[in-house]
């Protein structure tokens, strides 16, 4: 019998990738959605055949308890939060709401529904409700270490690596005191052209497509020096599907162990062009962060070892997957923007 997965988040780039992946494994994938009115529904909009969506917040414990048990998973993905790392020092309350509370929330519907208690803990993880935690890169911050691994203290320098760092103690709390199958993969950047275009990487990538097609000028950046291990959201996906298979549930860091700078991903960008990236590059003081993260590396060698994963797509190759995608992005809405518009009305 298929096996039947929920996603929170589904309509994110995570839960795109990992929809699209659990459906070519032969699942049956459930999207936690808040209603109909998703602005990114359209993401997993050639999915939706194969698809269902159940009603549900991460807010809200009764529509997850609902959704929990209406859909009676194998597996639950938790991908969804508010991911946008600048944003949580605007809306800190929002984004611990979501980020830590709603991962409290969704473990409380797995635990209400399989009726786990505290005379769980000896209970197999044979017939358990599965559960993923998507934690973050992030929680380590101010890194102790470089590379990071599993046991690297945390020292989040952000209100969302706050968040997550509760997130990710309160499911080894669940794991612990219930028994429950409960994970989290400590997931460095992963990117994609599925990105929204607040984050860096998309930022630059739509900016290179657009400046090379004649319709932009400059591209106003931040902290040129921020470095970061940046991966292929594609690739992190399988690893969280892999993670949720082992006989013993534990925690996974997920990066590629490279490291790159802002500067490196302008660079090898407007070079696939055929620009010179300082002739466009505005840096912008503004658009530094309050408190910055120095040096985050992945050390993935657990994940290696135990789930026999490792990333395929390297850096440049993501960046020119990117810039690609976006040139041919930008050049249909210019030709079919006009009748798009039409279209509309």
């Amino acid at each position: 019998m298929a096996k039947r997965a929920l996603i929170t988040g589904i309509t994110g780039q995570d839960g795109s990738y990992l929809a699209e992946h659990l459906l070519s494994q032969g699942y049956q994938v459930w999207g936690l959605i808040r209603g109909q009115a998703n602005p990114r529904k359209s993401r997993v909009s050639r999915l939706v055949s194969e698809l269902n969506f159940v009603d549900g917040d991460l807010m809200d414990q009764g529509s997850l308890v609902s959704a929990v048990d209406t859909v009676q998973p194998d597996e639950v993905y938790n991908l969804g939060a508010i991911s946008f790392v600048p944003m949580s020092w605007q809306q800190a309350e929002l984004v611990t709401e979501v980020n830590g509370m709603g991962v409290l929330r969704v473990l409380e519907a797995i635990r209400m529904v399989s009726g786990l208690n505290g005379n769980s803990r000896s209970t197999p993880h044979h017939g358990q409700i599965r559960f993923y935690q998507a934690s973050s890169s992030e929680m380590f911050g101010k890194a102790a270490e470089t590379p990071q691994r599993e046991t690297t203290l945390f020292h989040p320098r952000s209100p969302y690596g706050a968040a997550k760092a509760y997130g990710h103690f309160i499911t080894r709390n669940y794991r612990e005191s219930f028994g429950m199958y409960a994970v989290s993969g400590m997931l460095f950047n992963h990117e994609s052209p599925r990105r929204g275009t607040e984050f860096v990487t998309r930022k630059i990538s739509m900016a290179v497509a657009r400046i090379k097609l004649g319709l932009q000028d400059k591209l106003h950046l931040g902290n040129l020096d921020a470095v970061r291990d940046w991966g292929f959201a594609g690739d992190y996906v399988r690893a969280m599907q892999l993670m949720l298979q082992q006989d013993e549930p534990d925690d996974y860091v997920i990066g590629t162990g490279s490291m790159h700078s802002v500067r490196d991903a302008v660079r090898i960008a407007f070079e696939h062009v055929d620009l010179n990236w300082e002739d466009y590059v505005v840096i912008d003081p503004e658009l530094v962060r309050p408190a910055e993260v120095e040096i985050l590396c992945a050390d993935s060698k657990h994940a290696q070892t135990k789930l026999g994963w490792k990333p395929d797509v390297d850096f440049p190759e993501l960046m020119h997957m990117m810039v690609d995608a976006d040139l041919n992005q930008v050049s249909r809405e210019e030709q079919y923007g006009d009748l798009l518009l039409a279209s509309n009305w």
